[in-house]
């Protein structure tokens, strides 16, 4: 009955985890956002994590099913690795990398090998250069109000349900955060917003970049060409064609997980220092309750925030790599799977080989 029990609590962190990471776009936002309120410098390492390692506990409490999870990502093809080389007969190499758009000191060090390859690189390009701007951002906020925030007299309270109502003005009352004070936010808004693990909202109200910005900013500074492959607007967009309803419930699961969500993060975290990029689907989907309403949740986040964008990003890096001499950077989950980019710049002619 405890393995069960916990198998259970696993399962509703790794329905969560899916939203936690189809919303990884817009933790820029929210890193953006926390670091209006800049305070005193400080390393990263001054703000410790609290977050358990979920992988320990599901080892722990069922290793039946962690062997299942690492089989079907070893399944997963491309699913080891952050560090590939990309490759044509004529050009000078250059390189896709997968980052995670956090701050996090185990994030933001790059490997030997990353390293060289970035420094190597002519050319930097990574998801969107509007973060590095924050008039762009607020422009692509405001400027669509639609996109963010209920207009009119709609507010999130039509879309919850008496209870699930109930339960995000306790969560959000806990976080010192009033109902009223957001109920004209879109619901992802908000999952963006109180996803983050609290080390994470303490390093970036430091000024502490994540790795994307700090990547960008680093270009800027060795005199190289910085591009972007989306802008701030077509990210916005992607996360809110999504249906309410689906946003609406992600909001309810992730205020009900509380400091749970913690774990969920630096979950996350671990497996992205280790290169498993395979294993977040398998995760993530553990033993999640099969119903028609997560299995829809699972497509339609899959393929409006991960599918579709790779498409988009794989034909907008191509004029790119032509050039040779490119450091390409996006979210780590865009690179694994039979529709990441590196089966897509395989299928567009690219030798890509995995480096680390």
């Amino acid at each position: 009955m405890r393995a069960r029990a916990e198998t259970s609590s696993i399962d509703r962190m790794a329905d969560v985890a899916l939203r936690v990471a189809a919303a990884l776009p817009l933790l820029l936002l929210s890193a953006l956002l926390a670091g209006l309120l800049l305070a005193s410098p400080a390393s990263a390492e001054t703000f410790a994590c609290a977050g358990k390692n979920l992988l320990a506990e599901l080892a722990a409490e069922d290793p039946a099913a962690l062997e299942e999870v690492r089989r079907k990502a070893g399944e997963t093809p491309n699913g080891q690795g952050l560090l590939w080389r990309v490759t044509r007969d004529g050009l000078a190499p250059s390189y896709l990398f997968g980052t995670m758009h956090m701050s996090d000191p185990r994030v933001t060090e790059l490997s030997d090998a990353a390293r060289q390859a970035f420094d190597g690189a002519e050319r930097i390009v990574i998801e969107t250069t509007d973060i590095l701007d924050q008039r762009a951002m607020a422009a692509a906020i405001y400027g669509q109000p639609e996109l963010t925030m209920f207009t009119g007299s709609e507010t999130l309270a039509d879309h919850l349900s008496a209870a699930d109502r109930e339960i995000v003005e306790a969560a959000l009352s806990a976080r010192g955060v009033p109902f009223g004070s957001v109920k004209k936010m879109k619901p992802w808004m908000l999952i963006s917003l109180v996803a983050l693990p609290s080390c994470e909202v303490q390093r970036s109200s430091a000024g502490l970049p994540v790795l994307d910005v700090k990547l960008a900013r680093q270009a800027q500074e060795d005199g190289k060409e910085l591009l972007g492959l989306e802008s701030a607007v077509e990210q916005l967009a992607a996360m809110a064609s999504l249906p309410m309803e689906l946003h609406a419930r992600g909001l309810v699961e992730t205020l009900s997980l509380g400091e749970r969500l913690e774990d969920v993060m630096e979950t996350m975290v671990a497996l992205y220092v280790d290169g498993e990029t395979g294993m977040f689907w398998p995760l993530i989907r553990a033993a999640v309750p099969e119903n028609d309403a997560s299995e829809g949740d699972y497509a339609a986040f899959d393929q409006a925030m991960v599918k579709a964008r790779n498409g988009v990003m794989a034909e907008r890096s191509e004029p790119i790599l032509e050039k040779g001499g490119a450091f390409i950077a996006v979210g780590a989950l865009h690179l694994p799977g039979a529709e990441g980019l590196v089966e897509l710049l395989r299928a567009a002619g690219y030798e890509v080989e995995k480096v680390d």
